[in-house]
């Protein structure tokens, strides 16, 4: 590990993606593999077709590419006039990524491959994080997933991202966390934290726009340009993709949806003032619903345990759900009145049928507002689920390495 950590395989992650003499070529490489992952497979001469690029120089780059194995023959296309046609994909072994999410209830710790599939987790339950816990974590299950890889799968590691929350010693009494615990997270870079037992580059960025920047990978929205992305965890964010890219903005903090002003539950219709009006993340997150359960003398953990089922629930979680539809129906408003948005993304850490009665409920409750003037953008469930954020953090270093698009994150390099 650069120091605990084995160097195994970070000489060979370096012949990858990234280290073309030509830059040119470097971008063509991006190009044709972006295209690739949009549409599954292509055969060479839909690439030339689609790129622009003479086909040629299309056969070339899909030549090296294969000879790097970051691509594979599909199956030939048979019943055609002349040589069947041979269509090439991702190859799923031809590189590996990590992802960390660092959450204020638990982290996760993901290895993915290089289509988005979840090789190896590690789920950590904590009552709240700190920094030493996290660096133990992150240490104990790299290890555990690099003792689970062959040699020629190591050598193909080629980074780790991190998703965590900006500032999160401001949470501790959200969180019932002590603030001297937290308040150790004011002087910690946990970029360079993790990237002293790592001998890849280590990226970091906010968790839910790395939750954001999974729908836009790996998620079935590859198709939708523009839009807007909320993520219901312990606390309701959010993320933006503009013209196909992440916009993270001049702080990494866009789409910090959680702190825009809805109405309260309950507040009268018309214009909320004073006391009627809330942060979305006063209503729309699970801790609100954390609450209530606890209140009623019930076991809250669930939300957190087991989020594919949160068992039997009654009137709090119907009330729950209209309550943080309401609210969010208003940022998706208010979000499209400023950005003509196709499309209001809801995920988050839930079970998908507690997503699909939100996002029902969000279409309800925009019908009843004044429209007048803005284009309303179709509301849909995100497709990642409950691990956006940890698959976020791993789409890090494989958008950097091998894909076009706005460098939306900071990096530091290998020591």
């Amino acid at each position: 590990m650069s120091t605990r950590i084995s160097e195994q395989g970070t000489r060979r992650a370096q012949l990858h993606h990234g280290t073309n003499q030509s830059g040119m070529r470097d971008h063509n490489e991006r190009v044709v593999l972006s295209l690739l992952r949009q549409h599954g497979s292509l055969a060479k001469t839909a690439i030339a077709r689609m790129t622009g690029l003479s086909a040629q120089t299309s056969s070339i780059i899909m030549r090296m590419l294969e000879a790097d194995e970051l691509l594979r023959r599909e199956a030939p296309l048979r019943g055609r006039i002349g040589q069947p046609l041979v269509p090439m994909a991702l190859n799923p072994e031809g590189a590996f990524f990590f992802g960390l999410k660092i959450g204020r209830r638990s982290a996760d710790l993901v290895m993915i491959d290089f289509v988005g599939n979840i090789r190896a987790m590690r789920h950590v339950p904590y009552d709240y994080p700190a920094p030493d816990n996290i660096l133990a974590i992150a240490e104990a299950g790299i290890e555990e997933m690099l003792a689970g890889l062959a040699p020629g799968q190591r050598e193909r590691l080629a980074g780790l991202g991190i998703a965590a929350p900006f500032e999160l010693w401001k949470w501790a009494d959200t969180v019932g966390a002590p603030q001297d615990v937290l308040d150790q997270w004011k002087g910690c870079d946990v970029r360079q934290l993790i990237q002293d037992i790592c001998p890849f580059p280590v990226y970091l960025q906010n968790d839910m726009t790395a939750a954001c920047g999974a729908e836009l990978v790996f998620g079935q929205s590859k198709d939708i340009s523009d839009f807007v992305y909320f993520f219901i965890g312990s606390f309701i964010g959010g993320g933006i993709v503009i013209n196909g890219s992440l916009y993270a903005g001049r702080s990494g903090n866009a789409g910090a949806l959680g702190s825009m002003p809805v109405p309260a539950p309950g507040s009268p219709k018309g214009t909320p003032q004073g006391n009627h009006v809330r942060q979305l993340i006063d209503v729309a997150s699970i801790t609100t619903l954390e609450r209530v359960v606890t209140g009623l003398r019930r076991d809250p953990s669930p939300l957190w345990t087991s989020p594919e089922d949160w068992g039997t629930m009654g009137p709090e979680l119907d009330e729950w759900i209209d309550n943080a539809a309401r609210a969010i129906a208003h940022a998706v408003v208010a979000s499209a009145s400023v950005v003509d948005f196709e499309a209001a993304i809801i995920d988050g850490w839930m079970p998908a049928d507690v997503r699909t009665r939100i996002v029902t409920a969000i279409r309800g409750h925009v019908e009843t507002f004044d429209l007048e003037g803005i284009e309303l953008p179709v509301i849909l469930e995100g497709t990642v689920g409950i691990h956006a954020r940890a698959l976020g953090a791993a789409s890090l270093p494989l958008a950097d390495r091998f894909l076009l698009g706005q460098k939306i994150f900071r990096k530091v390099d290998q020591p």
